[in-house]
C-alpha cells in the first residue's frame, strides 16, 4: 500500500465563509491529495483544515495552502479567541499509513523552507520538528501572538528556523511540525462567566500541574453567550477525554455550574472516542481490537 500522511493547516479565518471556500477548493485541487474534513468557529475565527496525501502531493497542498492564505487572510484586521501568530498559523504533519515520523519531520523542513523562501514568511520548526527544546511547544513560540512577534524576533533565542526575523506585514510567523494525533476538543459550561472557564482550564492543563497531555484555555463564545473550555488533547491514550471532561464537571460545580456538551474539531482517531464508550458502558473485558466490527473488516 501506499504511504499516506495527514496533514491540518490551522488557517486564521473563520468568519469570512467565502476564503474559507476558495482554501477549501485550493485544497482539492491537488493531485494525490483528499480534504477530508474543514470545520470554521467565528468565535475563535479560524478554520481547520484536515487533508491526506501522498508524501509530495501533501507537500505541494501545504505550499498552496500558505499561499492562498497569504493572497487572502489579513492579521492586522483579524480578531479572535484563538491565540494566533500567522494567518496560516500552524501546519503539522501527522504519519498514517506506512509513514514514519522521521519522514514527517523531513517533510515539515521542506516545507518550512519553501514557505519561508518563496512566500517571505518566516516559520518555526516545532513538537517532534523542533531543533530547539525550547520550540517543541507550539504555545511558546505563540506567545506573543501576530502583534507582539516583531519584538519578540528581535531577541536572538527567538530567531525563525527558516526566513527573516521580521515577520510578514499581513500574515505574520507560521510552525510548521510533525506530530502525533491531536484531538482539538471543546467543552461548553452553561455560564456566561468567562472567568469560571479560565479558572478550570488552569486547573486542567500540564503546565499548570494538571493532566500532562493537555492543554487548556478559557474563552467566551459571544454569540451563544457562555463560556467554553477549548483544549488541545496531545496524547489521547496518555490523558484520556472522559478522564478531562470527568474533571471538568467536577470543577465546575464548585461554581453552581455545569456542562452543555462538548465537541470536536476536525477528525479524531477512533479509539479515543471508543475508549469514552468503553468508560461511561462500564463494558467488562472490553478489547479495542477484537469487539470492534470495523477493525476486523480494516484487517
Amino acid at each position: 500500500m501506499s504511504k499516506l500522511i495527514e496533514c491540518i493547516p490551522n488557517f486564521s479565518e473563520g468568519r469570512n465563509l467565502s476564503i474559507v471556500e476558495e482554501l477549501a477548493d485550493t485544497a482539492g485541487s491537488i493531485p494525490g491529495v483528499t480534504l477530508l474534513d474543514h470545520s470554521s468557529d467565528a468565535n475563535h475565527n479560524r478554520s481547520v483544515f484536515t487533508l491526506a496525501g501522498s508524501p509530495d502531493g501533501i507537500q505541494e497542498a501545504a505550499l498552496k495552502l500558505a499561499a492562498k492564505a497569504l493572497e487572502r487572510i489579513d492579521l492586522t484586521k483579524h480578531t479572535g479567541e484563538h491565540p494566533r501568530m500567522g494567518a496560516v498559523d500552524v501546519i503539522p504533519f501527522v504519519p498514517l499509513r506506512d509513514a514514519a515520523m522521521e519522514e514527517c519531520v523531513e517533510i515539515s523542513k521542506k516545507v518550512a523552507e519553501r514557505i519561508a523562501s518563496e512566500l517571505n514568511i518566516p516559520v518555526y520548526l516545532y513538537e517532534e520538528s523542533a531543533l530547539n527544546p525550547e520550540r517543541k511547544n507550539l504555545a511558546a513560540i505563540r506567545k506573543g501572538q501576530f502583534e507582539g512577534m516583531a519584538d519578540k524576533m528581535k531577541r536572538p533565542e527567538w530567531s525563525p528556523d527558516y526566513g527573516g526575523r521580521t515577520p510578514h506585514p499581513t500574515a505574520g510567523v507560521t510552525a510548521v511540525g510533525a506530530r502525533m494525533p491531536l484531538i482539538a476538543f471543546n467543552v461548553n459550561l452553561n455560564t456566561p462567566d468567562v472567568n469560571v472557564a479560565k479558572s478550570i482550564a488552569k486547573i486542567i492543563r500540564g503546565s499548570s500541574g494538571g493532566f500532562k497531555y493537555c492543554k487548556a484555555i478559557g474563552i467566551k463564545l459571544s454569540d451563544r453567550n457562555i463560556a467554553q473550555v477549548s483544549m488541545n488533547m496531545v496524547n489521547y491514550e496518555g490523558t484520556p477525554l472522559y478522564r478531562v471532561f470527568e474533571m471538568i464537571r467536577t470543577e465546575a460545580r464548585r461554581y453552581g455550574v455545569s456542562i452543555l456538551g462538548s465537541e470536536i474539531i476536525g477528525l479524531s482517531p477512533a479509539k479515543a472516542l471508543i475508549d469514552c464508550a468503553e468508560y461511561y458502558l462500564g463494558i467488562e473485558e472490553f478489547n479495542y481490537k477484537k469487539h470492534v466490527l470495523e477493525n476486523h473488516i480494516w484487517q
